[in-house]
């Protein structure tokens, strides 16, 4: 028998099923992973789906995806609220093709009521392909209260 996370892991399993669960994510084959406080991971797999009329990427799927990893690198360090995006700035450098592709978020300051947090793309030959900045606030939304985040 496998035992249950506590504490901090069981957190953040449960952040990682709510992402799972999310119907966005039925959109995109991609998986979240958080090792540590403040730090997340997602890795997804981009295909011509994801394409606009020129045949790379459209900014939808590098918006998702930096947000997401910023946004969970943040609620890693939340265990009460859902946290909300309230601004984010994009810098796309580099056309996304077909292929995985990790987002890395990475909180940087903030532990009250707005928290900060920066994210990058990462391309199947390891070139960042895109970074973003945002910030978060607590909402009214109870974790506990959300479809998916269940911590036992």
């Amino acid at each position: 028998m496998t035992p249950r996370p506590e504490g901090e892991a069981a957190h953040f399993r449960a952040l990682e099923t709510l992402y799972a669960q999310a119907p966005i994510n039925r959109l995109f084959d991609s998986t979240l992973d958080i090792t540590e406080p403040g730090i997340a991971r997602i890795r997804f797999r981009v295909d011509e789906r994801h394409y606009h009329a020129a045949g790379a990427a459209h900014g939808t799927s590098y918006f998702k995806m930096l947000d997401d990893a910023a946004f969970y690198a943040c609620n890693s360090l939340v265990t009460d609220r859902f946290l909300l995006t309230t601004q984010f700035n994009l810098l796309l450098t580099r056309p996304m093709k077909a292929g995985e592709v990790v987002a890395e978020g990475r909180w940087v300051s903030g532990r009250r009521r707005v928290f900060v947090a920066d994210a990058r793309l990462i391309d199947a030959s390891g070139e960042e392909v895109a970074r973003g900045t945002g910030t978060f606030m607590r909402s009214q939304i109870a974790l506990a209260g959300l479809p998916g985040y269940r911590t036992a």
